[in-house]
């Protein structure tokens, strides 16, 4: 059963309230002035560098992290925070490689990028796939995960009140994201962030305070260090169990580029905080500034599932918390990993801040439904009703079709998402089967981007020959990590895309390649200070942690 006492239901409700007035707040329109595309889509491009930063962390940190990369942390370990670390760095290369040439180019979505370099019928393709990606994976994943942990903390425990918390996570998303576009979305996340960190901390330092009998943070860090030792390894042997999932040095020079590049530089509800950046130079700042904040994150969302883990394993000298066991335990007597999170703040935290702590996970859940509705509605206005549908020339009706569009992708996810099941390590399952996917996107645009005979042709017969490709790969009887699966894939969809291009193309150089001046890639000071230091403290982490 819940634990939320009248205190903790008075502070939830009173963050429910502020964000709401705060994104109608800042979403309003001045008298006299009609909300134009660029004012409801790229809030104007008017974000600051902290703003972007916040909004980029806010949007990726989920339900997904809280209860799956938890989950990961009480299956595998440190080890699942590489997506987290080596996230830091991909943000730093993103910033200075990629950034520049989207904004130079004015985009307002990334398939608009693929209709200027390549054609619209691979624009289209690819606007459509993301569309219904973000509709029946993203959306329904985060609303799914969010209820099952509002209902571990709130509800009954069992599922029954599964659906209600789905309906409002719904609701409350669509309350302030609907009406005021990108500009409500990324103020609310500067909010957002601040208490989904703050709350994170408290939680695990709660956690570790009741690890031992005698209680004490340093004494918590120190026990699950000495009793769950191999947890605490970044870089796991080919004989770990875990292997496949994280295999070994692969994580650090392999395929997990492949999905940190598509997430952090393609992905249109990430990328889209940086299109509306004053200027190129505070895009680059906030997102080094959210990499300092991808720093933190494990120790909010990975820390929690080990010690979680030691709490269910119970070895000498840790608390002895009273029916642990039969709360992890699911009817087969398999583990339900993901409830670690959950768990924690229903166990132990206290009336009061478990109301603070609780806004935080809502937080997470909230603002990433938010802007993957905003990108969801982007792409669909600007990429398919525009071109399309639209019959009006002066863009009057973008807005209009925006929200309506945010409506119809909300009610869409509350209706697919209760069909999902419990699945372990949900997070782990979801990295993988968009694995499938991430190959031929990421091959399209890294080639289109920096390899001036890429043609047409060769990009599309690349994308379709991607999904076949790593498929293959996933059912092959070899055994293969699937972060080593989406390297290989990416690597043949590449050379698809040469040999295609190279038989086709009648000039040694496409007409639509994109002319990249060395000039284009300098980068500030503050900038170049940031990225150093970050690279300084990812090498520190590494090697303390191997």
């Amino acid at each position: 059963m819940g634990t939320f006492q009248t205190l903790d239901y008075i502070i939830f409700i009173a963050y429910g309230i502020l964000i709401v007035s705060l994104g109608l707040y800042v979403s309003r329109t001045k008298k006299g002035h009609k909300k134009s595309a660029e004012d409801y889509f790229l809030a104007s491009k008017s974000l600051p560098f902290w703003a972007i930063g916040a909004s980029l962390i806010a949007a990726n940190i989920s339900a997904e992290q809280f209860l799956g990369m938890s989950g990961s942390g009480f299956a595998i370990g440190l080890a699942i925070a590489s997506y987290e670390w080596m996230a830091a760095l991909t943000l730093i290369v993103v910033a200075k490689f990629l950034l520049p040439i989207f904004i130079k180019e004015e985009l307002f979505t990334i398939p608009q990028f693929i209709e200027r370099r390549y054609n619209t019928t691979l624009k289209t393709i690819l606007a459509v796939f993301w569309v219904g990606l973000f509709i029946f994976v993203n959306l329904t994943s985060v609303l799914y995960l969010g209820a099952t942990a509002l209902d571990t903390i709130l509800g009954n425990g069992d599922g029954s009140t599964t659906f209600y918390f789905i309906l409002g996570l719904a609701l409350f998303a669509a309350g302030y994201s609907t009406w005021g576009g990108l500009a409500a979305v990324a103020w609310t996340d500067v909010i957002q962030v601040v208490l989904l960190v703050v709350g994170g901390i408290i939680t695990t330092f709660i956690a570790l305070n009741h690890v031992t009998p005698d209680g004490g943070v340093l004494s918590g860090v120190g026990h699950i260090y000495d009793t769950a030792g191999e947890k605490f390894n970044m870089i796991l042997s080919r004989d770990n169990p875990e292997f496949m999932n994280l295999p070994g040095i692969g994580v650090l020079i392999g395929g997990l580029w492949v999905a940190n590049l598509y997430y952090w530089g393609f992905n249109q509800y990430i990328i889209q905080r940086a299109l509306a950046a004053k200027s190129l130079r505070e895009a680059q700042r906030g997102m080094a500034f959210a990499a300092f904040l991808k720093i933190l994150m494990p120790l909010i969302v990975v820390v929690p599932g080990i010690i979680a883990y030691v709490m269910f394993t119970q070895p000498e000298g840790t608390a002895m918390i009273e029916g642990v066991r039969e709360d992890f335990l699911r009817a087969d007597g398999s583990i339900n990993y993901d409830i670690s999170y959950p768990w924690l703040i229903r166990t132990f935290i206290p009336t009061g801040i478990q109301g603070l702590v609780v806004a935080a996970l809502t937080a997470a859940i909230v603002s990433s439904l938010a802007s993957m509705l905003n990108s969801t509605s982007t792409i669909f206005t600007m990429d398919i009703y525009k071109p399309y549908l639209s019959k009006r020339t002066d863009g009057s009706d973008l807005v209009t079709v925006g929200r309506i569009t945010v409506l119809a992708a909300l009610a869409i996810a509350v209706m697919v998402a209760p069909a999902l099941e419990a699945m372990p390590q949900m997070f782990q399952y979801i990295q993988e089967y968009t694995g499938i996917v991430s190959p031929g996107i990421l091959a399209v645009f890294m080639m289109g981007l920096f390899w001036k005979k890429t043609s047409t042709r060769g990009a599309i017969t690349g994308v379709l020959a991607s999904i076949p490709v790593a498929i293959l790969l996933k059912v092959i009887p070899a055994e293969i990590p699937f972060i080593d699966q989406m390297m290989y894939a990416t690597l043949i969809t590449m050379a698809i895309i040469v040999m295609v291009s190279l038989t086709t193309a009648k000039q040694d150089e496409d007409p639509k390649a994109i002319a990249l001046p060395r000039e284009r890639f300098k980068t500030g000071k503050k900038f170049n200070i940031a990225a150093y230091a970050l690279m300084i403290i990812l090498v520190v982490l590494y090697t303390v942690f191997w």
